[in-house]
């Protein structure tokens, strides 16, 4: 099935990416940065530590953010270097990135709500902003459209 930049447009699929991002990065404590490398790796399914700084050329500056997202367990070996046959090791997103990134395509794709209990994080009232994301959270679940 070939997708046209029209079908895409009628899915409304980027509506609310700006609001389930924000949603993502505060509940999992990501920075934006992160999430969207995240996302560029688990397109790419395996990668070398090169193929992750080619994919953070667009992103600000972060010395300590492979370190970071490894471990906190977002991304996971998948073959060790051995210093003989292998010369690098090969990396792949883990289990939990990967049931991340599948929720919030399924948010953009409204089969699935932004949560909206007590228990989230992101949808606590302390500051105006919050209230802010709380209000565009419910017209998002409101809109017919999404």
């Amino acid at each position: 099935m070939i997708l046209t930049p029209s079908d895409l447009q009628q899915m409304n699929l980027l509506k609310y990416y700006r609001l389930i991002r924000k949603w993502a990065c505060k509940t999992y404590n990501l920075k934006d940065a992160d999430l969207e490398l995240l996302i560029y790796l688990d397109c790419k399914k395996r990668f070398t530590r090169n193929n992750f700084i080619e994919g953070a050329y667009t992103y600000s500056w972060d010395k300590n953010r492979w370190e970071r997202l490894r471990k906190e367990g977002w991304i996971d070996v998948w073959r060790e270097r051995n210093r003989t046959t292998m010369k690098y090791a090969i990396y792949k997103t883990s289990f939990k990135c990967q049931t991340l990134i599948k929720r919030i395509y399924r948010i953009m794709l409204a089969e699935e709500d932004l949560p909206t209990s007590e228990r989230s994080t992101f949808y606590k009232n302390k500051t105006y902003t919050d209230k802010v994301y709380n209000k565009a959270i419910d017209d998002m679940i409101k809109d017919k459209e999404r």
